[in-house]
């Protein structure tokens, strides 16, 4: 028997790869996608003041990160919830927050792909510092949404598609209020309404988004569980076709729960009542940390959800002289940490605490083992 020529390999070769491209079940192009989520950015004077350089007078947050930087920049898309807003001076905490410009480059510089700002501060400082914030924001060069100039700036952010890895993930925010400010027109802020959830979803459908996700501020501070009220809006999203809900506000952890079509026990549809603070000045037991919750999905001919886990961070507050000092503790760098920035007995006492309780709190989805 022959062997085939070169020419006739080459065309077969040459044929079937032309060929794939319309029908991928013979080359099937398989790629991965991992999205994280971190919770509430917050701004207290403390950690302005921690943030400020005397030598340089400029404010760097980056130290903050250290030990969570590396997470997040080997994800695909990271995404925070800016609970602040970019108003300029005076910078101000609590109750109405203006932090420096540096925090959203600082965060764009330590991995984060994407903020979400609809939170109940989003107009803390009124139309200035709504328009402001999102001036530095896209001057930082960070997609985002949530909150918008005008009805030409929501068309453009609203629904907001990243792609990836040949994968487009579509992203919406809302939340409940904001504090009892009026929102000036011509600004926007997205507020939990069925209705626009609903359209805004279509609409993430219509642009062929692989994956949709529902980024929302919503339920009660400082309540460890959610409440019927989340419930029945995260059923809602994924009745309406929706993937995936985050959710914050409540400053500490919530359960993360699983729903499931009745016909169909095999897909699930990962709701994230609440991931606590990110960073905050906050440090009474089950508000001092947060998680950074990670969702891998596949796509092939069509996207799956592989897997979905969470990352314990506890939120370290020493003193670096006079004034104090942030940093974000993960579980496998506690020993590092704690000989490094120099933990007390109470530190790691508390450290332990927050990561027990969140552990206890989230028994049925896995924990992060490490930083690979």
């Amino acid at each position: 028997m022959k062997k085939p020529s070169l020419v006739i390999i080459i065309f077969l070769l040459t044929f079937f790869e032309s060929y794939s491209q319309y029908h991928p079940f013979i080359y099937p192009d398989t790629t991965r996608l991992r999205m994280v989520f971190a919770g509430d950015m917050m701004g207290h004077m403390p950690q302005i003041t921690a943030a400020y350089n005397d030598s340089t007078k400029t404010y760097d947050y980056k130290p903050v990160f250290e030990y969570v930087k590396q997470y997040i920049t080997d994800a695909d898309i990271a995404v925070v919830n800016l609970e602040v807003t970019l108003a300029g001076e005076p910078y101000s905490g609590y109750p109405q927050f203006s932090s420096p410009d540096a925090l959203a480059e600082n965060l764009r510089d330590v991995g984060f792909d994407m903020l979400i700002t609809a939170n109940n501060h989003s107009i803390d400082r009124g139309k200035k510092g709504l328009e402001r914030t999102i001036d530095v924001i896209d001057s930082a060069h960070i997609p985002h949404t949530g909150t918008f100039k005008d009805s030409a700036d929501k068309q453009k952010n609203n629904p907001l598609f990243i792609e990836k890895n040949k994968i487009k993930v579509a992203f919406v925010n809302y939340t409940y209020g904001t504090n009892g400010l009026k929102v000036q027109s011509p600004n926007l802020v997205n507020y939990i309404d069925t209705v626009n959830i609903r359209k805004d979803i279509e609409a993430c459908k219509t642009q062929k988004s692989d994956f949709i996700v529902v980024t929302i501020h919503w339920g009660l501070e400082y309540e460890r569980y959610s409440n019927y009220s989340q419930l029945s809006i995260a059923e809602f999203a994924r009745k309406c076709g929706a993937n995936a809900i985050i959710g914050s506000h409540p400053h500490v952890i919530q359960p993360i729960e699983r729903l499931y079509d009745a016909w169909d026990s095999t897909t699930y549809f990962p709701v994230v009542f609440s991931l606590g603070n990110f960073v905050s000045n906050q440090r009474e037991r089950y508000k001092d940390g947060g998680l950074i919750f990670a969702l891998v999905i596949e796509k092939t001919n069509t996207t799956v959800l592989k897997s979905c886990s969470f990352l314990p961070v506890w939120v370290f507050r020493g003193t670096i002289g006079k004034k104090p000092d942030y940093r974000l503790i993960p579980p496998y760098k506690f020993a590092e940490a704690s000989i490094k920035l120099g933990f007390g007995e109470a530190d790691k006492a508390k450290c332990n605490e927050f990561f027990t309780d969140t552990r206890l709190h989230l028994k049925n989805i896995d924990e992060v083992a490490n930083d690979n």
